[in-house]
C-alpha cells in the first residue's frame, strides 16, 4: 500500500530506575504511605514482595532488555542481589546509602560492592538524608565525588521537589553548577525529573558534557514541552529513560514513551543508547 508509512519495531529499553526491595520491608514508614496514597495514589499492592517471573514478563512484554536494580549498603536489597545474581544478562545494581558523614569506612565499602557486584551506579538524595540540610553543593559530597570519579561511576542525585513531605529545596539542580565546574572527570546524572526547575536542570545539560538527565518517576506524557524540544535538538544523548518501577510500571511508561513525537533516532537514544553508553560505557551506533 502506498501514503503509509511502515509499522515502526518496538526499540529496546532499558529501564534505569526498578525498586524490587519494597517488599522486604514488613511495615513501611509513613512517609512511603503518603507517596503511595497521596501522591501517586497507587494500589496497596504497590510495595509487596517482587517475583522474578513476574518481573521479567512485564519487561519481555514491554521490550525491556535490562533493568538497573535499587540497593543500599545500610540495607542491601536481598531481592536484587539475588535478581542481578541469577540474571547477570538482565540486571545491574544502583548503590545507595553511603554515609557521608563517615566517608571513609563508606567509601571503602562502595569500592568493594562495585569490585564483586555488577554496579551501574551510585545514587544519593539530598533530600531524604541530614533532615535535608545539606545541598549537593556542599563539601560533606566531595569524597563522594572524587571516589566515584576515580572508579568511572556515574553518580545519581535526586533532583525536584520529591513526593514525600520532606524538605525539597536541597534538590535544585543548580546545586550541581559548582559540582560540575570542580568535577569535570565525574559521570553526573539527575534523577526523578527536575520539577519545577526543569529549565535550570536544561540549562546545565547545555553547560556541561558530563551531565545526564533521568526522567524516571515521571510518566512521558507529563513530560514538558521544553524537556522534548531539548532532546529533539541539543540534547540528544543527554535524556535518559526510567520508570521507578513499580510506581509507574513500564507497561505504562514503555507505551507512554513511544507515543511521544520524537523522531526515530532520538526515541531510540532516551530509550536505550543513551544509558547503554553512560551507565555500562558502550557507545551505540
Amino acid at each position: 500500500m502506498t501514503g503509509q508509512a511502515p509499522p515502526r519495531v518496538s526499540p529496546k529499553v532499558i529501564d534505569c530506575l526498578v525498586n524490587v526491595h519494597f517488599g522486604e520491608t514488613a511495615k513501611q514508614p509513613e512517609f512511603m504511605l503518603k507517596v503511595r496514597d497521596d501522591y501517586f495514589k497507587g494500589p496497596q499492592s504497590l510495595y509487596e514482595q517482587v517475583e522474578l517471573p513476574a518481573l521479567l514478563d512485564e519487561m519481555d512484554e514491554n521490550g525491556v532488555t535490562k533493568a538497573i536494580l535499587m540497593d543500599n549498603l545500610v540495607k542491601p536489597s536481598v531481592t536484587a542481589r539475588k535478581f542481578a545474581e541469577e540474571r547477570p544478562d538482565r540486571f545491574a545494581l544502583a548503590i545507595g546509602g553511603v554515609n557521608l558523614l563517615r566517608p571513609v569506612p563508606a567509601l571503602a565499602e562502595l569500592a568493594a560492592v562495585r569490585r564483586d557486584l555488577p554496579v551501574a551506579y551510585a545514587a544519593v538524595g539530598p533530600s531524604f538524608w541530614g533532615d535535608g540540610m545539606y545541598p549537593p553543593s556542599d563539601a560533606v559530597y566531595y569524597p563522594l565525588y572524587a571516589k566515584c570519579a576515580e572508579l568511572g561511576l556515574p553518580l545519581c542525585v535526586n533532583t525536584g521537589i520529591p513526593g514525600p513531605p520532606i524538605p525539597g529545596e536541597v534538590q535544585n539542580p543548580i546545586h550541581l553548577d559548582r559540582v560540575c565546574v570542580r568535577f569535570p572527570e565525574l559521570k553526573l546524572c539527575m534523577i526523578h525529573g527536575a520539577d519545577p526547575w526543569w529549565d535550570i536542570a536544561i540549562r546545565l545539560l547545555i553547560k556541561y558534557a558530563n551531565l545526564r538527565i533521568m526522567t524516571s518517576a515521571w510518566s512521558p506524557k507529563r513530560l514538558p514541552e521544553s524537556l522534548l524540544h531539548y532532546m529533539r535538538t541539543r540534547g540528544k544523548t543527554k535524556v535518559i529513560f526510567a520508570s521507578d518501577w513499580p510506581v509507574l510500571r513500564q507497561s505504562r511508561v514503555v507505551p507512554e514513551a513511544l507515543a511521544l513525537e520524537l523522531p526515530p533516532d532520538v526515541l531510540d537514544n532516551y530509550l536505550f543508547n543513551n544509558a547503554e553508553s553512560f551507565f555500562f560505557g558502550q557507545e551505540t551506533d
